[in-house]
């Protein structure tokens, strides 16, 4: 088709970040914007129009936009509790869909959306879930280094998320920094994409063991710090870890480690890359000695797609992961992120809880098969706390 007509769904803060990146894309049309608030579509036409666009037609409802419009593609950009059930409805009506993170915060209901996304793929309809740092430069590097067996056999990763988020934070909202509407804390909603790396380059989990703390804050159910050690099936070990309680706040950082070379990833930067088959200085040197080839590594990809921005003006992300979506439409693909990678990340976040609530490892493949579906997780070790 030459031209895709899109609807977004939410047009809060998140929504106006679609729309922006949607803009870059000469291809797409947005024609319609849904929401249950009517101001709120209102301000977003009126910021599409500002911006040179076309106004969109406004509705309340996806089936009223379904409806009155030839819609190809569905971006979703509501609250995460109505992720599921709008996804089903576009699913349901033969069109694609983009969700925004995270695809929910419930496990079992996720996985009803990845049912739902397979048994449409196999009728060439795309379905993703925004993971944008999947699509950094940095990210990409380490990616294909990985799968160009690069590093040699991946021994050993540490992933951390050190952020600070003060008590008027948690209290700015009574559904802040609570299991039924928040999912988790730290970990799942500032770590997940974090984990979601980790995941994308050491492979499937197969053991998680985990412990959470809340340590720093009040008045909130989840955790603030959570660590866990996990092993994956190629034999490697992680730690992962995540925080609000970093005062005045650090960086995100994964280090990824084998036997023919490393990589720093920090604040989506690469900051270090290091690989034998370069040739480069000993990598006995270390961090500090020498061997970084990270310009290098960088200098491969084209200046325009590395350019730093500010992703509340300009979500460069998103706009890359677009570009993929897009071209996977148009290809008849699927998009490099699935729905299925999404629940796997969600899987991972639910398996610290789970262990940590336990206060024992715990299988990856259990807590997907829903062995633990009707475990209560909470913040510390109830075993602990009952001894």
């Amino acid at each position: 088709m030459s031209t895709l007509n899109v609807a977004i769904t939410g047009c809060g803060v998140i929504g106006r970040t679609h729309a922006v990146a949607l803009r870059e894309f000469p291809e797409v049309r947005i024609v319609a914007l849904v929401d249950a608030i009517p101001a709120a579509a209102e301000a977003l036409a009126d910021f599409i129009e500002q911006q040179g666009g076309d106004r969109p037609a406004l509705y309340t409802t996806q089936a009223e936009a379904f409806a009155a419009q030839d819609i190809h593609l569905v971006a979703l950009a509501t609250p995460s509790g109505l992720h599921i059930q709008q996804s089903l409805e576009v699913l349901a009506a033969g069109k694609h869909v983009v969700i925004e993170k995270p695809l929910d915060v419930d496990l079992t209901r996720a996985q009803e959306i990845e049912t739902a996304a397979k048994e449409a793929a196999g009728k060439g309809i795309v379905a993703s879930v925004i993971s944008q740092h999947r699509f950094d430069q940095s990210s990409v590097a380490v990616a294909r280094a990985i799968a160009d067996g690069r590093f040699g056999r991946l021994t050993s990763a540490i992933a951390s998320v050190a952020w600070w988020r003060s008590q008027g934070y948690y209290d700015s909202g009574d559904w802040r920094g609570t299991w039924a509407m928040d999912g988790g804390g730290a970990l799942m909603n500032q770590g997940v994409h974090t984990v979601d790396l980790l995941l994308w380059f050491m492979g499937r989990p197969v053991e998680i063991h985990a412990h959470t703390a809340r340590l720093a804050h009040e008045r909130i159910e989840v955790e603030d710090t959570a660590v866990a050690t996990v092993t994956f099936e190629n034999g490697g070990l992680a730690v992962l870890h995540a925080t609000t309680a970093a005062y005045p706040g650090l960086t995100v950082r994964v280090q990824l480690m084998g036997s023919e070379g490393s990589a720093v990833v920090d604040n989506d930067r690469l900051q270090y890359f290091h690989s034998g088959d370069a040739g480069g200085e000993s990598a006995d040197m270390g961090l500090q000695g020498g061997g970084n080839q990270a310009e290098q590594e960088l200098a491969k990809y084209p200046e325009e797609d590395y350019k730093a921005a500010d992703p509340t003006v300009y979500p460069a992300g998103h706009v890359r992961q677009y570009r993929d979506i897009l071209a996977a439409i148009a290809g008849g693909r699927q998009a490099g992120v699935t729905v299925s990678d999404a629940v796997n990340a969600l899987a991972a976040v639910r398996s610290v809880y789970v262990s940590a609530t336990l206060g024992q490892p715990v299988l990856f493949e259990d807590v997907l098969a829903g062995k633990y579906n009707d475990l209560e997780v909470r913040t510390g070790n109830t075993a602990a706390e009952s001894a």
